[in-house]
């Protein structure tokens, strides 16, 4: 007896996803309606329909060259990185910290083998680093994800990470899974962990993993984006002591009594 494939209960909705995703996925290019059409795969009736819910609810909205996404989406993404205390507390003691309010510091989670980036204090130094609230990047070649895979042991690190994560961003991209195990055995025993210029050229990227604030969390890690060209050991260091502070404020201090004998 054949088993019938599984219908979509929702197919509206599963079409007006793929137009969001189309839309996020252009690098903010504009698409026109015969574009979302054959990038969705409906009729262009069907998806004038569905862009007109969609722009009635903010989700998109459109100018004379197309469609893009609109300004509730980016509600919607701050809404869903404040859900998480580090997040929240984050911007302030960023700004308290004698280093940290200088620089770029940015709190991403992780997802799948990507990392992605929700929330960023902007700093004060000249420099304009770091990756767009709302971007991925490789895990295995990013700061942010090293420091999150480094808080696994090596066997959970080869589970997360497909051979496709290893595809090279930048010249000096980690290729292999030994090569970024011992990058993070390097991470563990410095406490914090490094990207030299293994996912943007040119920046050296600082990070630490946050504790899980509640056990429903994702894992989370806080890093900085440092001018390669102008970054010497001693700042590196300088900024991962700092990275180390700022996360031991972005713990929970009921857990933190909670694992302390009477």
């Amino acid at each position: 007896m054949s088993t019938a494939p599984d219908r979509d209960p929702a197919p509206a909705v599963t079409r007006a996803l793929r137009i969001l995703t189309a839309l996020a996925d252009s690098g903010g290019a504009p698409m026109t309606l015969s574009e979302l059409a054959r990038a969705v795969g409906i009729a262009k009736s069907s998806a004038a329909n569905l862009c007109a819910a969609l722009e009635e609810g903010g989700m998109i909205e459109r100018d004379a060259r197309g469609f893009r996404l609109g300004r509730r989406t980016a509600e919607l993404g701050g809404a869903f990185a404040l859900q998480f205390n580090q997040v929240r507390e984050f911007f302030a003691i960023c700004a308290a910290s004698e280093v940290l309010h200088r620089e770029v510091v940015q709190i991403a989670m992780l997802d799948g083998a990507d990392v992605l980036y929700l929330a960023r204090h902007e700093g004060r130094a000249p420099h304009r680093l770091g990756t767009p609230l709302g971007s991925r990047l490789p895990a295995a070649q990013s700061a942010t994800g090293r420091a999150i895979l480094m808080t696994l042991d090596d066997e959970d690190v080869a589970r997360q990470l497909p051979p496709s994560a290893f595809a090279a961003v930048t010249e000096r991209s980690v290729t292999s899974l030994d090569a970024l195990l011992a990058l993070l055995a390097e991470a563990r025993e410095r406490g914090y962990a490094l990207d030299e210029s293994g996912s943007f050229a040119g920046i050296t990227g600082v990070a630490v993993p946050l504790s899980p604030w509640n056990p429903s969390d994702p894992p989370l890690a806080m890093g900085a984006a440092l001018p390669a060209d102008a970054t010497t050991p001693e700042r590196v260091a300088e900024v991962g002591e700092a990275l180390l502070a700022a996360a031991s404020l972005l713990t929970n201090p009921l857990a933190v009594r909670g694992t302390s004998s009477d």
